[in-house]
């Protein structure tokens, strides 16, 4: 029986301002529509005042890519939750959207919702805190609440720093992979953005797009994972 292969992307995009201090949604478009990822997780998508309107135009996204909008707030402004976005390839459906709240000092999110293709496949979009109490406690939370799924992705800008410490709750579970260093972007010095797959999933694949409109766009750069998922047996 053969794998489905999709191509999943996690990119905090700054609120679409760049290193150049410009608020440009037309060139963080661009730099999405080069990873050519079936999903694509994003971070900051929200400006922070007031309603939390989007840092790109709907009808921009619309416009400008092959990608749908995943609904996952509830004004019907926002674009995310706690900033996490979702956008899918237009042929691709996800259902069974959960908002997850997470501990921590700071106000933080994580939305997760089911892949529609026939695999059960849940995929979970967060931005983890600045602290690593606060991480770890989010990263428990987020285990426990795909425990009795069946294939999970939780990506995302982890906001870790540290290769070894820090990522404990996943482990048994989940294999971690960070694509390679993604933050700064002017001078990439760690692997903060991350794509965790549970035990089950292949990574086939996987990098950072280092390329010169991605390097200006925001102050992280855009990682990519190439991942194989099981298709279901055939039930009698």
């Amino acid at each position: 029986m053969q794998d489905t292969t999709l191509r999943i992307a996690s990119y905090n995009i700054r609120k679409a301002r760049g290193l150049d201090n410009k608020r440009m949604p037309e060139r963080t478009l661009q730099v999405i529509n080069s990873l050519d990822a079936d999903i694509i997780v994003v971070q900051e998508a929200d400006k922070r005042l007031g309603r939390r309107p989007p840092a790109i135009p709907r009808d921009m996204i619309a416009a400008e890519t092959d990608l749908t909008l995943l609904e996952v707030d509830e004004n019907s402004e926002s674009l995310g939750w706690h900033g996490n976005a979702i956008l899918l390839r237009a042929s691709l459906k996800g259902g069974d959207v959960q908002r997850i709240p997470l501990p921590g000092l700071e106000p933080r999110g994580a939305v997760a919702m089911t892949l529609d293709i026939g695999l059960g496949v849940r995929v979970v979009a967060t931005h983890l805190g600045l602290m690593r109490r606060d991480r770890r406690a989010q990263l428990d939370v987020l285990r426990d609440a795909t425990q009795e799924e069946g294939h999970t992705v939780i990506a995302g800008d982890f906001n870790e720093w540290s290769n070894r410490r820090g990522l404990e709750p996943l482990a048994g579970r989940f294999n971690v992979h960070a694509p390679g260093r993604s933050f700064h972007a002017r001078r990439p010095v760690a692997a903060l953005d991350r794509i965790a797959i549970s035990h089950g999933i292949e990574m086939r694949d996987g990098g950072v797009e280092e390329g010169r409109l991605a390097k200006r766009a925001s102050d992280h750069l855009p990682v990519w994972a190439d991942i194989a998922v099981p298709k279901r047996p055939a039930t009698c």
